[in-house]
């Protein structure tokens, strides 16, 4: 059997493990059942894939959501392991077909949603396989304490009725000893053995500060810090805003939502791993796959929704060890604005009932019929045609997701196609005629055959990296080879895909998961709650909070969070006659110049200003800055 070390070696190019990971691996290939906490950042995949591909057979994992197990099945294949998994709306033909790929071929992973595991189908196709490791990702879905419980998670242990001798690994990045315990319990474990890496990051500095100018406070961070830094956003139209704002004051920034194509995902993605463009201003779309180890800087210019995806986005940074910073930057308007739109996505039974009545009736499905189409689904317009919430039906779509009702792709790891609609002869001609594009197009017949056929997958980012042109030209290329009647192009869409999971029996399917829905919308209240709680507290070390949320004990201060760095500071004794001598200085300063300057608490500055002014001892200007009243 090929050694973990060599396995790791040959496939992610490292010669040494992380923390943590050698021992989980070395459980797991001794047929142990293992649960594995490890935050953000700790290299989780690499504890089952790496046993799996040790082993003969294939490993099974369960994974919640469509875009992460694509995600990770590209991750694979990229790396020459082949992985699968089933597509939306596919047909029990098409399920047949992979099911006997998997079990002939050298398929190692085959990954599966909690939800598939309900068909019995499924299960029977399951039996057949020779599995060599069940991994659950996302663990802490299997609990109603967990952050993102899915009832359809509690189902995995039929599993073990299926394949009793094969070894769980269940792994997580967010859970306290609550969840743990109900991850043992639900899945069954036999004895497990736990690896719980600590969440003390002593190298990342959580700063949480009170600003109502947060974009002044954003080019000064960026003036003071050069390194690879996220900013996080709520909103696809904040991405675009904040990033053209950074760009337009000489801080190279590309931006990333969940609304855009492949492509400009690839290039958002390219340039900022490259360092083209070292901001990256994003939704928490942009989160899967990460693993750039110099990122030095994650600033929330929005509140995160809970206290687990602050940890998890804020945990992307620091991954070399370096002294690295999680910004927070909020005020009493954002609190405001995060309270009310929580009241907007708490939905009561009454209105997830009518949602999904409406979802049905928007695909014309009737009563009692089960759809096996996929659709094309827009949340704006379903929102718009109907006059709900778009926050609203956002939520109930998750609901409906996490209790099996539905289940929601976007199109992550869809593919354009091209076809050449002209024979070769044909193009030839044109060729002749049109030499600029020639090579562009030459390129392209010797890289993907079957052209003249049938419409072929292509990568547009792979094309523009091969020919050595920006995406930009290659879709222009496109379009001129496309108005030119010589090839037929579909880009891929945007559109989210939804299948429906169920026969429509609108509330007798909503009452039979009332219990589970309540207990969703209660424990999204609660996270709410404990956010606010957390960044309003500025008297405990930041990094012991966190540690106390997920039931670690430490006494001893991180010394580098704003409330330790508060605690330390030194008061200035007469922060007014500060003000006055660096007034006389520089003549002319805003509240936030005058506070980048000075080391003292913002709050303290703006009394003394305010003091100042009623004194007449100084005044503000037409552009409202501050200046001694000579």
């Amino acid at each position: 059997m090929i050694s973990p070390k060599e396995i790791l070696k040959k496939y992610w190019g490292f010669s040494e493990f992380r923390p943590q990971q050698e021992e989980i691996i070395t459980a797991s290939l001794a047929q142990k059942d293992v649960i594995a906490l490890l935050p953000t950042g700790g290299g989780k995949s690499i504890c089952f894939q790496i046993p799996a591909l040790a082993k003969e057979g294939v490993c099974l994992v369960i994974s919640p959501l469509i875009a992460l197990m694509q995600d990770q099945v590209e991750n694979l294949t990229q790396k020459g392991i082949k992985a699968t998994t089933i597509k939306s709306g596919s047909t029990q033909d098409e399920m047949i077909t992979l099911f006997d790929n998997v079990k002939f071929g050298s398929i190692k992973f085959l990954y599966l949603s909690p939800e598939r595991l309900q068909s019995y189908f499924i299960q029977q196709k399951i039996k057949e396989l020779n599995i060599n490791l069940i991994a659950i990702d996302e663990a802490h879905c299997i609990s109603e304490w967990g952050h993102d419980f899915r009832p359809s998670y509690r189902n995995i242990n039929i599993l073990r009725e299926l394949k009793p001798d094969i070894p769980f690994i269940a792994l997580t990045a967010t859970a306290n000893q609550k969840v743990l315990g109900d991850i043992a319990k639900n899945l069954e474990l036999k004895e497990p053995i736990l690896f719980k890496k600590s969440f003390f990051r002593e190298n990342l500095a959580y700063q949480i500060f009170t600003i109502e100018d947060k974009l002044q406070r954003l080019l000064q961070i960026f003036t003071k810090t050069k390194t690879p830094a996220i900013v996080y956003v709520n909103s696809r139209k904040k991405t675009t805003q904040i990033a053209s704002f950074l760009n337009a004051n000489n801080f190279k920034s590309s931006f990333y939502h969940g609304g855009l194509s492949s492509v400009e995902k690839n290039i958002s993605f390219e340039n900022w791993m490259t360092e083209k463009t070292p901001i990256m201003v994003a939704t928490n779309a942009f989160g899967m796959g990460i693993d750039k180890a110099n990122v030095g800087l994650v600033i929330h210019l929005d509140l995160p929704t809970s206290i687990e995806n602050y940890v998890q986005e804020t945990g992307r940074a620091g991954r070399n060890s370096k002294k690295s910073f999680a910004v927070l930057l909020y005020n009493k308007s954002d609190v405001l604005l995060f309270k009310d739109r929580l009241e907007k996505t708490l939905l009561s039974i009454s209105e997830i009932k009518e949602i999904h009545k409406k979802l049905y009736q928007y695909f014309r499905i009737y009563l009692g019929e089960l759809s096996e189409e996929s659709y094309s689904f827009n949340l704006l317009e379903f929102s718009k045609k109907y006059k709900y919430s778009v926050l609203k039906v956002d939520t109930a779509l998750k609901i409906l997701t996490n209790n099996g009702i539905i289940e929601i792709s976007n199109q992550y790891n869809k593919k354009s196609t091209l076809q050449f609609i002209v024979n070769s002869k044909t193009v030839l001609n044109y060729l002749d005629k049109n030499p600029m594009i020639k090579n562009f197009t030459n390129s392209i017949l010797r890289t993907y055959a079957g052209l003249f056929e049938e419409e072929v997958k292509i990568d547009e980012f792979f094309i523009a990296k091969k020919s050595g042109l920006t995406t930009n030209l290659v879709l222009a290329n496109f379009k001129r080879l496309e108005n030119d009647n010589i090839i037929e192009y579909k880009p891929v869409k945007n559109d989210t895909e939804l299948v429906f999971l169920l026969p429509r029996e609108d509330d007798y399917t909503i009452n039979r998961c009332s219990r589970e829905m309540k207990q969703f919308i209660h424990q999204k209240k609660q996270k709410s709650e404990d956010l606010i709680a957390f960044i309003q507290n500025n008297t405990i070390c930041r990094s012991n909070q966190v540690l106390s949320y997920f039931d670690e004990i430490k006494t001893e201060k991180c010394g580098i969070c704003d409330v330790c760095i508060s605690e330390n500071r030194k008061p200035i004794k007469n922060l007014s006659s500060e003000i006055l001598l660096l007034l006389k200085e520089q003549q002319v300063l805003s509240s936030q110049e005058i506070s980048a300057s000075l080391v003292a608490n913002e709050k303290d500055i703006l009394i003394h200003l305010r003091q100042l002014l009623t004194d007449d001892k100084i005044k503000i200007n037409h552009q409202n800055k501050y200046q001694l009243n000579n």
